[in-house]
């Protein structure tokens, strides 16, 4: 998630009547997937549930106590109130793993698993569950995968990306971000003065103005989609020049992934739609504080 300010978010909420407490200290984290077929959701009482399939499958309880949930393939990560990161790989009903301790992200891309950790390190670990961490980088604020990119917001608002190898070389990307996304060789950024731009291609392409008064931006695919401060979702898809279609209004959060859109709106209800721009809207759940796309 790539939100101008968290708190603005659970403000929203707060006013609902449904804010967690659980959900207040989170770090935004990755929503938006790569066309996969599982929905996650956070509820306000910290409960993870996870379904796969159609838009009206079961939901199956994933854990308790969680702050922030994020999927990616047959993967599944939660981060727990008490800072430690889970991640679990094939069913829903899977073993979790312990991946790592005083954690305050938990980012997933294929077989990449990314931590930040509360002293603002970042690591990344590539293969299986049991791989070992390999440190990216210190002083980050949000920490992003996608494919063999790997993204970070540093604390002086610097975005940097690297391609290949877990040791790559960093390029500078922009400055006075506040937020970052990344999706195939496409990447986003969000300016503290509300304006997002996308790049395409190589890690120095040049920038595209996509929209101004953004406060979240998410990349999937060809599409991109952006949440204003005034509460309405747009998506493009296509080139970077597209049209925007609107798609909700009063949405605190979107999420995309390959033709699926999710939106959650105020009152805590959770929608997703799947097929073309304009596909009817379905209603996931409510009580949400996060949807999660894989």
């Amino acid at each position: 998630m790539k939100r101008k300010t968290l708190a603005a978010a659970v403000a929203a909420l707060a006013l609902a009547g449904i804010a967690g407490t659980t959900q207040a200290g989170a770090v935004p984290g990755t929503v938006s997937g790569d066309g996969g077929n599982r929905i996650g959701t956070l509820r306000v009482n910290g409960d993870a549930f996870v379904k796969e399939g159609g838009l009206s499958a079961t939901w199956v309880k994933e854990s308790g106590d969680v702050k922030q949930i994020t999927l990616s393939g047959n993967r599944i990560g939660v981060l727990t109130g008490d800072g430690v990161a889970w991640v679990k790989e094939g069913g829903l009903s899977a073993t979790w793993v312990k991946e790592a301790t005083d954690v305050k992200q938990i980012a997933l891309s294929g077989d990449r698993i990314g931590v930040l950790k509360d002293n603002g390190d970042a690591y990344v670990k590539e293969g299986g569950l049991s791989a070992t961490w390999v440190k990216e980088s210190d002083k980050v604020k949000e920490l992003e995968l996608s494919g063999n990119r790997i993204g970070v917001v540093t604390g002086d608002g610097v975005a940097w990306v690297k391609e290949g190898g877990l040791s790559a070389s960093w390029v500078r990307e922009s400055d006075n971000a506040i937020g970052i996304d990344l999706a195939g060789n496409r990447i986003g950024v969000l300016v503290g003065n509300g304006v997002a731009w996308v790049k395409e291609g190589g890690l120095s392409a040049s920038w595209v103005r996509e929209a101004d008064d953004v406060i979240q931006l998410e990349l999937s695919g060809n599409r991109i989609g952006i949440l204003k401060d005034n509460g309405e979702a747009h998506v493009k898809e296509g080139g970077l020049s597209a049209k925007w279609v609107h798609e909700y209004n009063q949405a605190i959060q979107i999420a995309l992934s390959g033709n699926r859109i999710g939106v959650l709106k105020g009152d805590g209800d959770a929608r997703v739609k799947e097929g073309g721009l304009s596909a009817t809207w379905v209603l996931e759940a409510d009580n949400v504080t996060e949807l999660a796309l894989s």
